[in-house]
């Protein structure tokens, strides 16, 4: 029975030493910490613009964009972590123009995730089969599809001149990153199922 024993943990750790590491997703994990920390930066400037040319509604959504994009970086960076590799701090350099170009710009960038780069991802950490990079990287992609729903209505009440008709005020979820209008949030997380009680209030 021992000698049967020995030989399984034998066979485990022979398997185990030779796992091919996940390169792309390990890759691509470090592609989208380095996109979301940009955001996250780009966004919390973009809300200075907004507030400082009055445009409070436009502000707060940006701020909540922000915080939202901050948890998918450390999202990946925990994924990434627990892959064995070590993250290093971003420190990007911001570009601001006016409210209506930096909403712009932000949709750009949402729209790119949504139709290119997370799909892709996500394709990739299914087939290297790291279930934890899946799940980081769907709650981002599917964060950032309502993200691109708020940049497009906010570039429409900018170009309109109906900002009064943007949300007061955004709710996220602590764990994945979604973002609610405040008005309209769900009992728990549509993504995570984590207790609306736990959401970060942005107004």
């Amino acid at each position: 029975m021992k000698k049967v024993i020995f030989t399984i943990i034998v066979a485990s750790f022979i398997m185990g030493c030779n796992r091919v590491a996940p390169v792309k997703t390990i890759e691509n994990l470090n592609a989208a910490f380095i996109g979301e920390s940009t955001a996250s930066a780009r966004y919390e400037a973009f809300a200075r613009i907004a507030a400082d040319a009055g445009n409070t509604a436009v502000a707060v959504l940006f701020k909540a964009a922000s915080k939202s994009e901050a948890i998918h970086a450390g999202n990946h960076k925990k994924v990434l972590e627990g892959l064995g590799q070590v993250v290093k701090p971003v420190n990007p350099e911001i570009t601001t123009a006016d409210v209506l170009a930096n909403l712009n710009t932000a949709l750009s960038g949402e729209s790119y995730e949504v139709s290119t780069m997370y799909p892709g991802f996500i394709a990739s950490a299914k087939n290297e089969n790291v279930k934890k990079a899946v799940k980081s990287f769907n709650w981002a992609f599917d964060t950032e599809k309502k993200h691109q729903v708020f940049y497009a209505a906010a570039i429409k009440a900018i170009t309109d001149s109906t900002e009064t008709s943007l949300p007061e005020g955004y709710a996220i979820c602590p764990v994945c990153g979604n973002t609610y209008d405040v008005s309209a949030m769900d009992e728990k997380c549509a993504f995570c199922q984590t207790p609306n009680k736990e959401f970060i209030i942005v107004k």
